[in-house]
């Protein structure tokens, strides 16, 4: 049997190692095709400014560098897939722009204790909000496109063990909640790309 400790040392390093290659799939989908179908822009921006409001958050309050070491990871990887969204739906202009509101927000959000609070609240709901765009993407169109099921899916794995790692260090209610959601709005959207992958190749 494995110790708690060493439990957790695997939660956080398994974490840490499948976030360093989460985004790769999805990104040399996109190359791979040279189109955008499939990933919805709006996700893809709600879900890197929840990932920048949550690492202010972590660092904020100086939680354990190891329960969060794979957002600025995350942040980079989203980065160069909306770099490549921006190209292939002929918005490149738009890039300097967003980049300089991530970066106003990041000195904004540590200004005071009740920012950084709501940030958190604000960051849950905008990555909710990111599935959600993606559910109804996929939902409405009815075809995965270039949508990666492992991509997701390891994106519901690295939720399922931010929950575990939460309750043994920090126990913050806030980030239990956030990653308990986002591990079913997750869960949702892999099913839906698969399902639709299945049925777009039985059409064919």
């Amino acid at each position: 049997m494995f110790s708690q400790l060493e439990m957790l040392f695997f939660a956080n390093w398994s974490t840490l190692l499948a976030c360093m290659v989460l985004k790769f799939p999805q990104i040399l989908s996109v190359m791979a095709s040279k189109s955008a179908e499939g990933v919805s822009l709006q996700s893809v921006l709600l879900e890197v400014s929840g990932f920048l409001f949550f690492l202010r958050y972590q660092i904020y309050y100086n939680y354990p560098m190891e329960t969060y070491l794979e957002y600025p990871i995350l942040i980079a990887q989203d980065a160069v897939l909306l770099l490549f969204l921006f190209h292939y739906t002929g918005s490149v202009k738009n890039a300097l722009p967003y980049a300089g509101i991530f970066f106003a927000a990041w000195n904004i959000l540590a200004l005071d204790k009740w920012i950084i609070d709501l940030a958190l609240y604000l960051c849950t709901g905008m990555s909710a909000a990111s599935k959600i765009i993606q559910i109804q993407y996929l939902w409405l169109t009815k075809d995965s496109g270039q949508a990666s099921a492992l991509t997701w899916s390891l994106a519901m794995y690295t939720s399922a063990t931010r929950i575990f790692t939460t309750l043994m260090t920090t126990g913050d209610a806030a980030v239990l909640f956030r990653f308990l959601l986002l591990l079913i709005l997750n869960a949702c959207v892999t099913v839906m790309i698969l399902m639709y992958r299945k049925k777009t190749v039985k059409t064919e």
